[in-house]
């Protein structure tokens, strides 16, 4: 039995916790009840978990240097949502790990306590009943134990998170509708238990249940990460002589006045971001903190997607988009457009690391990001910092389709400044209105009705709104759908497995149906989905 954690210690934690998320991806996975392919939490934990045990693997003999390995293999392998928060969790265990190369049990004690802080920190509107509630009560009963061993510690830790567990249901009435308890939660009791085990040498005590009424699938609704439209400006600037201290009260300022807030940096230089209403209290926050410079506003609410007037000898930008996607129809779309291109999407969520690899390809001293899906909003903002970090101006447009993306491609403009081209970007794809078509998996209550295995589902901006039999049916009732809140322009793009001349079909029903909209098809080639749509 150990009493404390070394190098080695560490390293094998993160081996074992690697091979628990393997045996117990399924099990997360089947935790969402969403009916349609997606990249699922277990599978994003095991990648993500998989990225840090090649890290500390490579990495040497010394606490200080595998607790870096982790929190950056976390980093660059974050996939998904649950993969970037995670990555905050790991990130905080490593700041107090690795301060020595022993960590006794008052050493864990306070680094879940850090883990839970940071994971908190990495949400901007934290919900309970969720994996940052299972962290944080862990983190609790680690501590309340008081002096102890270290098996002690990392029991009350895992008891702590399982209990915690059991009780999202009742934190989270979607949960509790569904029967079922938090995906990410789970994934985190499966973490501490792999811990108990390496600290004590035995087999933790069986899991509580996950799923509370078994098979019962209704009810549940996934969140959908998406930009917040309650802030209309975006403040950026560089920061110098900001004492650490002093960062922690600026953070704190900025968070109360805004979100989408990332600050980056160290050794007297920080890179700070944030949306807020008050322009003037971001400045007045920054001057309080330390000499802020570089100073740049951008208003997004009415911003004019004008073309500047050209200026006489001015210098190229150097500016790049990159943009995930899958299918070749739509990777030749984009490259076509000048995007560097990342292969991924649902079922395919690409890393931090391939997308900070992406902007290095992209060799610009200016990059945007389109993630276009959902669960790589959270994965490119990590990206974008760690890039900025580097020394790059890098902001992500957050695309929820690739529709939206091909949106904001088409007003991408060199010739303007980096600040107001990312906001029209931006304003295009948020007018554009997407859906989607694609086949059940499962058997599920959905806002439509009951879904069962090989039912054709239509889907606005992420909601089941159609259950029917028929692709192009389904398409074509979508389409009048979306045209109903008006429209000029419909999208079409066709996927791999699209039956024949099928957009040249449903260009036809739009030109007939609706004659004053004009309409473009593309054959994407994207998989899972045999339509996607756009409206503008």
């Amino acid at each position: 039995m150990l009493q404390a954690l070394d190098a080695a210690a560490v390293r094998q934690w993160c081996l074992a916790a690697r091979d628990a998320l393997t045996a117990a991806r399924a099990e997360i996975d089947d935790l969402n009840v969403y009916p349609v392919p997606d990249g699922d939490t277990g599978t994003n934990l095991q990648l993500t978990m998989t990225s840090v045990a090649d890290a500390v693997t490579a990495a040497g003999d010394d606490m200080a240097g595998v607790a870096k390995a982790m929190a950056h293999g976390a980093l660059m392998g974050a996939r998904g949502n649950s993969g970037v928060i995670l990555s905050q969790l790991l990130r905080g265990l490593a700041e107090v790990l690795g301060e020595q190369e022993t960590a006794g049990p008052e050493d864990v004690q306070r680094a879940l306590v850090r883990a839970a802080e940071l994971g908190y920190a990495a949400v901007a509107t934290p919900v309970e009943g969720t994996i940052l509630t299972v962290a944080r009560e862990a983190a609790a009963s680690a501590a309340e134990i008081g002096p102890s061993s270290l098996a002690a510690v990392v029991r009350a830790a895992a008891a702590g998170a399982t209990a915690a567990l059991a009780r999202t249901p009742d934190q989270l009435p979607q949960l509790k509708a569904a029967g079922v308890v938090d995906a990410g939660g789970r994934g985190l009791c499966v973490l501490l238990d792999a811990l108990e085990q390496v600290v004590t040498g035995i087999a933790p005590a069986a899991a509580a249940p996950v799923l509370l009424v078994p098979r019962d699938r209704s009810g549940l609704a996934t969140a959908r990460e998406a930009g917040s439209d309650a802030f209309a400006y975006e403040v950026q600037f560089l920061l110098r002589e900001a004492t650490e201290d002093g960062v922690e009260v600026l953070k704190e300022q900025l968070a109360a006045l805004g979100d989408s807030l990332v600050v980056v940096g160290g050794d007297g230089l920080h890179n700070v971001h944030v949306h807020v209403n008050d322009v003037g209290a971001a400045v007045e926050a920054g001057v309080e903190a330390g000499r802020p410079f570089r100073i740049t506003i951008t208003r997004f609410a009415d911003q004019i997607a004008a073309e500047r007037p050209p200026v006489m000898n001015e210098k190229p930008t150097g500016r790049r988009v990159v943009a995930v996607c899958a299918g070749a129809g739509l990777t030749e779309l984009y490259e076509r457009a000048g995007a560097v291109v990342v292969d991924g999407g649902p079922t395919a969520n690409p890393s931090t690391a391939e997308l900070l690899a992406a902007v290095h390809r992209a060799g610009a001293c200016e990059v945007v990001l389109l993630p276009n899906d959902g669960n790589t909003v959270n994965v490119a903002a990590a990206a974008a910092e760690a890039a900025r970090g580097e020394g790059c101006s890098v902001a992500v447009v957050r695309t929820r389709s690739v529709v939206q993306g091909l949106a904001a491609l088409a007003v991408a403009d060199q010739e303007r400044p980096f600040a107001d081209d990312v906001a029209a970007m931006a304003e295009a794809a948020g007018s554009t209105r997407w859906a989607e078509v694609t086949t059940a998996v499962r058997e599920s209550m959905t806002m439509a009705g009951v879904c069962r295995p090989g039912d054709v589902l239509g889907l606005i901006e992420g909601d089941v709104v159609l259950i029917g039999s028929e692709v192009e049916d389904v398409t074509r009732q979508l389409v009048d759908r979306l045209l109903a809140g008006g429209g000029e322009l419909v999208t079409v793009v066709t996927g791999d497995d699209a039956a024949g001349d099928l957009g040249e079909r449903l260009g036809t029903y739009v030109e007939k149906s609706h004659p004053t909209v004009e309409v473009v098809t593309y054959e994407g080639g994207q998989p899972h989905y045999p339509v996607l749509l756009g409206v503008e």
